[in-house]
């Protein structure tokens, strides 16, 4: 992302004056990252698990394929067994195969998903047993590097929001609701919005 768009992203955002203190900190870059198959596989792996273990079972992973990246066809290859070991449920090692196995039968290449739009990408993957919606836009976000991306139904967002906005979180649809509303005032920079609130209830 170019220094301009940085510069113009937080003076966007701090337009809403009820984000700005999540807005007290360093700029944030997103980037696209390579082999989106392997990286939907270890967003998969990582989901519902802290950083630390989340990168353990990764590297774990790895360690199946002597460390290099694996092609769909080798991560098939991989007895079930032998997968799960590593510290997947008997359902993630599902889905880690079922995304090797679409990605074998559709294509999942860097290319392709580049030049799609995100309603394009989320309807290209969401067929997948074991992806959804949120995994896609974590895709969206950090490995497609899209800036205008909103989470709404991540609890992290949720909270920092509630807090922020002092929202009422007993009626999760209006809740939805009125995430979605304040949130469009923040595009094209969601993505980058998200990431602040996330930090911001981190550190709170």
């Amino acid at each position: 992302m170019p220094a301009k768009t940085f510069d113009s992203y937080i003076e966007h955002l701090s337009a809403d004056k009820k984000l700005r203190p999540a807005l007290n900190c360093d700029a944030f870059t997103i980037k696209k990252k390579k082999n989106i198959c392997l990286q939907l596989c270890a967003s998969i792996m990582s989901q519902q698990l802290s950083t630390t273990v989340a990168r353990v079972i990764y590297n774990r992973f790895l360690d199946l394929f002597d460390g290099k990246a694996p092609t769909p066809q080798q991560i098939l290859d991989v007895p079930f067994d032998n997968l799960r070991s590593i510290g997947l449920s008997n359902a993630k090692t599902n889905y880690v195969r079922n995304v090797a196995e679409y990605a074998i039968e559709h294509g999942m290449e860097d290319k392709k998903l580049y030049k799609m739009s995100n309603e394009e990408v989320m309807q290209f993957l969401l067929p997948i047993k074991g992806v959804g919606k949120w995994t896609v836009e974590m895709m969206l976000m950090f490995t497609l590097g899209r800036e205008d991306v909103f989470a709404v139904d991540d609890l992290g967002i949720q909270q920092a929001m509630i807090k922020l906005y002092k929202l009422d979180p007993t009626d999760k649809k209006a809740l939805r609701e009125k995430m979605l509303k304040l949130s469009q005032k923040w595009s094209p920079y969601r993505t980058l919005a998200c990431l602040h609130l996330w930090q911001y209830k981190d550190g709170e």
